[in-house]
């Protein structure tokens, strides 16, 4: 009888290894997600005017985990947004922290990160000088060395990535294949945008089975037939058939984001989640 790594974990951990995974699941059941995060630049307006509601809007639609990323948190009172996640059972796995921020203000990063709960800094952008050969290269050894010093102060590291890593290709070679391979796998791990990766023309399920065992967590928003962004569940990404290969992947957060999110933002945001909550596979 052959038994696949789900199955295994079953068999092996019991209850203790459901408690660790990002889904649930049993042999003869469909996995499911059991713990859908936001990420928080979806709702960046309604933030910036008012965190804590919008943190207690977040939670009554059903969302346990956020990300924060834009609508100026950096600058607030971390501390109160610590109080609020704990208040309303949210947690905070990950946040989005510059390339100059890690670069200048490293000390200040990390304290704000476990100020917030988080256990890995991504890196959500590269501006458009070090979209080149000669930029990139350097600026993918500070990639591995950000992920270094954060894993001296008890961090995880990963790379946020959009469309350009795929389609600028300095002597044939894309941005994302350089990042792949000069990256230190046990360090650097990524954070995959599904839909900007799709919108570059990549094959989901390919890519995710070669990034097997290096993705930290799924940036999840659906593409519309004329490929704009929308809200899970209103559009044609085959999120199932692309969950399905978290056996081989390891995936651990999955985080609902759409940039492009009509005000209120909440109706959008719970269309997301209630897809998720819904979704087997």
């Amino acid at each position: 009888m052959m038994m696949n790594r789900r199955t295994m974990m079953l068999a092996a951990g019991g209850v203790t290894a459901l408690a660790v995974q990002p889904f649930l699941a049993t042999p003869a059941r469909a996995a499911r997600i059991e713990r859908i995060g936001l990420q928080l630049y979806t709702v960046r307006d309604m933030f910036t005017a008012d965190p804590v509601a919008t943190l207690e809007k977040v939670a009554k639609v059903g969302y346990r985990e956020v990300e924060y990323g834009g609508g100026g948190y950096d600058a607030m009172d971390h501390g109160l947004l610590r109080r609020t996640m704990d208040r309303l059972g949210l947690t905070c796995p990950s946040l989005h922290i510059g390339y100059e921020a890690l670069l200048d203000n490293f000390d200040a990063s990390v304290k704000m990160a476990k100020t917030l709960g988080a256990d890995t800094v991504v890196l959500p952008y590269m501006v458009d000088k070090y979209r080149n050969a000669d930029a990139w290269t350097p600026a993918l050894a500070n990639f591995n060395r950000f992920a270094a010093q954060l894993k001296d102060v008890g961090l995880g590291f990963a790379y946020h990535n959009h469309d350009f890593e795929f389609t600028i290709r300095p002597d044939n070679v894309s941005l994302f294949d350089r990042l792949v391979k000069a990256c230190d796998p046990a360090l650097v791990q990524i954070e995959l945008d599904l839909y900007w990766a799709i919108f570059a023309g990549q094959d989901p399920q390919e890519l995710v089975r070669s990034l097997a065992g290096r993705i930290y967590s799924y940036h999840v928003k659906d593409m519309r037939a004329d490929r704009a962004m929308a809200a899970v569940g209103s559009g044609t990404v085959d999120f199932a058939g692309i969950f399905k290969l978290n056996d081989i992947t390891g995936v651990r957060h999955f985080y609902v984001e759409n940039d492009q999110a009509p005000a209120p933002y909440i109706p959008d945001i719970t269309k997301s989640f209630q897809t998720l909550r819904a979704l087997r596979f």
